[in-house]
């Protein structure tokens, strides 16, 4: 078995509600259209509470600035790591580097979306993502896609270049669950979603997420329910046989 992250950053659930692609993908799958994201409800500290199952006041980033672990926490990769699994990630917003130590991932590839374009980066990081996944067996897989945020910040949440965003990120998903061989097990998800041109607050337009697990482990069309984003740490552990680390504070879809 295998598995797969994908973040599609800022994504909120009303945008994905009758999008043909993603209403496609959550017939086959269980899912929910009220996860919650941690605060504050911004990118870096939601992923890192993503990786490392705790919440920013925990794992002490609370910005888009990464601050080193005053007591560190195991994330995803490294609890991976230790128990003789691998992984990769794909991603084309800079900050992500930070969420895994560099020795518990086999292969990385990064593409700038602030030099290339959020939506080309979105297609070639895909493509990449393809390649390698139907080439080299990974146990654990990251992907991050960008272009949602990039276009909610510049145009507005929920605009017609915002939706946009979400028609090339289920585009590209659904080529990469296509291309995968059949015992991928994968996540789609966000970190946050926004209102306006921003994000950061309590507010449910920032906070609630969608959450859409894909795969022969999940039951089509069953309701996760209210979850967490600090549940999928637990989850990809759980799907791959390994304990979860002992501070983690998420449960698994599984449970």
């Amino acid at each position: 078995m295998k598995t797969l992250v994908i973040i599609v950053d800022g994504m909120r659930p009303d945008a994905i509600a009758d999008h043909p692609i993603a209403k496609k993908i959550m017939k086959e799958s269980a899912y929910t259209l009220n996860a919650r994201t941690v605060m504050p409800s911004v990118t870096l500290p939601c992923h890192m509470s993503l990786f490392h199952s705790v919440d920013p006041s925990r794992h002490g980033t609370t910005t888009n600035t990464y601050m080193p672990q005053v007591r560190p926490i195991n994330g995803i990769c490294e609890t991976l790591f230790a128990a003789g699994k691998t992984c990769a990630i794909f991603y084309n917003w800079e900050e992500i580097r930070d969420l895994a130590r560099p020795n518990s991932i086999v292969h990385a590839y990064f593409v700038k979306g602030r030099v290339y374009g959020y939506e080309d980066a979105n297609n070639r990081i895909t493509a990449a993502a393809i390649d390698y996944l139907t080439h080299y067996d990974v146990d654990f897989t990251f992907l991050y896609l960008g272009f949602t945020d990039m276009a909610g910040h510049q145009h507005g949440w929920m605009s017609p270049e915002y939706m946009h965003a979400i028609d090339n990120s289920f585009e590209n998903i659904e080529k990469l669950i296509c291309a995968l061989p059949v015992d991928y097990q994968v996540i789609i998800t966000a970190d946050h979603g926004g209102h306006d041109r921003t994000h950061g607050t309590e507010l449910d337009e920032d906070m609630v997420i969608p959450m859409i697990c894909h795969g022969s482990a999940f039951t089509a069309g069953a309701d996760l329910g209210i979850v967490s984003i600090k549940d999928v740490a637990p989850t990809i552990t759980a799907l791959l046989g390994v304990k979860p680390d002992e501070e983690w504070e998420g449960k698994s879809f599984l449970a």
